[in-house]
């Protein structure tokens, strides 16, 4: 392929030199061009003076800058953008590429020595806007045959050297020899001529107030104005991410979302860092600000369920990092419902870390971002939990009469539209209200009641539009035996925990084994000691603690 395009570049430049020393100018250059080739007309009068892409954008940038348009070069033109502006329309359907503007096309015309109305066929006009045709086919009738003229240069007329700051734009000394036939420099009158049409369009009504197509100085303010509007309109609706792509990266959030309630926590979280990396590198493309908010949305549920799994494998310190970086988008975007997810979740990690008086804070702040709703249901319980184990039953008894009142209420919490780890299912509810009785003295059998409930909802399975949490379902079996093992039913025990013991390693997550040692803790009393079934169960529990997930992942090499 390389061969091959080798040749055809020397024979377009075997072609270009021909014509010219046939006395033929530029325009018929340009014309044999397309017709041999099937160029479009941008990309035929580039072609016609040899330029590649790179050294095209170059004098383009270097005229642009002369005549006043981009003194800063801040709208510099690229190769990859004049690519796409030569090859507009497109072959499709629906046109592809980048739409050349009236201001463009003056600009190229000034470049290439010709009319503006040179540089588009039959495919452009049937797709460039009405105003645009309109304004483009009155500038062709204001050029005279100057700039034809220098166009059609005859071979017998030396050819200059490009302007210095095209030259210094591409690398070249001034009047250095770059080995193809060069545009009169702006120094000559053939140049001046061909070009102060582009300055009057956009520059030169700055300071004249001739009439501009019939129109007042005023009406020229007006109108390029409106142009100047159209352009920046134009680079705004670019978009460089599409609904497909977005749509896709929600159904991989809802599916982590849901898989994570019960699937193993170290596949999920590697796999969710994968489509996290996704999302960090479609922030770099050009977006549309609601597709950047989308992201953002995402990206702090992404991070929500990377903690909890962090949480789940013992790194409880780089959960709440990541809640921290999940708050950080929640935060850019004014989301009240995620705020009040990552305020629960947070409270959770403070309170197992024996940290209450930082957990009761942190639920207390959530429910200023969401009054109603099964989170803020959430919410509730996770304050009354923390009171509880701070002494305040009143309090704590308070919080789950208004979890059920919260979960009554109307809410915009479109979290829980997401479903898995963004809802709370009615069994997690019973489960958490009974985690808080069982922190209040005298309450047991109250905590059994609802520990109970809790267990046979989630055997039953979910409601409709509700998942189960498999931590939550374990964690509700370890609390109903630690509350009847001070009630005194050790059997009844033994059965709550049966589920829990014959977990695999893989499912054995961190808070489990945790939370086991308060059955440890209430088979080292009195009442157990001489017990065989207690120092079998015991025993059962000190093997589970030797093999969970997060032994073998500690064991794994680093």
């Amino acid at each position: 392929m390389a061969y091959a395009k080798t040749s055809m570049r020397a024979e377009k430049r075997a072609l270009r030199e021909k014509m010219r020393a046939m006395g033929l100018g530029y325009p018929e250059i340009a014309a044999e061009l397309a017709r041999r080739y099937r160029f479009r007309p941008r990309a035929a009068w580039r072609e016609a003076y040899g330029w590649s892409l790179k050294e095209a954008a170059a004098r383009i940038n270097a005229r642009s800058g002369e005549v006043g348009l981009d003194p800063g070069g801040i709208a510099a033109m690229t190769a990859a953008h004049l690519c796409e502006h030569e090859n507009w329309p497109g072959l499709g359907p629906e046109p592809s590429g980048r739409r050349p503007t009236p201001y463009l096309l003056a600009l190229l015309a000034a470049v290439y020595g010709c009319a503006v109305t040179d540089l588009i066929d039959l495919a452009d006009r049937e797709h460039l806007p009405p105003a645009d045709l309109l304004i483009l086919d009155k500038y062709s009738h204001t050029q005279d045959g100057a700039s034809r003229q220098a166009a059609a240069g005859t071979a017998s007329q030396p050819a200059t050297s490009p302007p210095a700051s095209a030259a210094r734009a591409t690398g070249e000394a001034p009047g250095a020899s770059v080995g193809f036939p060069a545009i009169p420099a702006p120094e000559t009158t053939q140049y001046r001529d061909a070009t102060v049409s582009l300055a009057s369009l956009h520059v030169a009504y700055r300071w004249s107030q001739e009439p501009f197509w019939g129109g007042s100085w005023i009406g020229r303010e007006v109108e390029m104005a409106a142009h100047d509007g159209s352009e920046h309109a134009e680079r705004a609706e670019q978009r460089d991410i599409g609904d497909s792509t977005l749509g896709q990266l929600r159904s991989d959030v809802v599916r982590l979302s849901h898989d994570y309630m019960t699937g193993e926590p170290f596949a999920l979280f590697q796999e969710m860092r994968r489509v996290r990396n996704r999302m960090y590198a479609a922030l770099d493309r050009r977006l549309w600000p609601r597709d950047e908010t989308d992201l953002y949305l995402l990206l702090g549920c992404l991070n929500c369920l990377m903690a909890c799994a962090a949480d789940d494998l013992g790194y409880p310190h780089a959960s709440e990092e990541l809640i921290r970086a999940a708050w950080a988008y929640a935060v850019a975007i004014g989301h009240g419902p995620l705020k009040a997810k990552l305020r629960a979740d947070l409270a959770n990690v403070a309170y197992w870390r024996s940290r209450p008086l930082q957990a009761r804070s942190l639920a207390e702040s959530g429910l200023q971002y969401l009054s109603g709703g099964p989170n803020a249901a959430q919410l509730h319980l996770k304050y009354g939990r923390a009171a509880a184990k701070l002494g305040d039953a009143d309090t704590a008894r308070r919080a789950i009469g208004e979890a059920r009142d919260a979960r009554e209420l109307r809410n915009d919490d479109d979290l829980v539209q997401l479903g898995g780890e963004f809802g709370f299912s009615r069994a997690s509810q019973q489960y958490l209200a009974g985690s808080t009785l069982l922190e209040i003295t005298d309450a047991g059998r109250d905590a059994i009641a609802e520990l109970e409930c809790a267990t046979e909802l989630y055997a039953a399975g979910p409601e409709e539009g509700e998942h189960h949490s498999f931590e939550l379902r374990m964690l509700a079996h370890i609390e109903l035996a630690v509350a009847r093992l001070r009630a005194g039913e050790l059997d009844g025990a033994k059965s709550a925990l049966h589920p829990v013991l014959a977990l695999p390693p893989g499912k054995r997550i961190d808070p489990l084994p945790q939370r086991l040692d308060m059955i440890s803790t209430e088979l080292a009393r009195s009442r157990y000691h001489g017990s065989p079934q207690a120092a079998g169960l015991a025993d059962e529990i000190e093997d589970f603690g030797r093999d969970t997930i997060v032994g073998a992942l500690a064991a794994l090499p680093g």
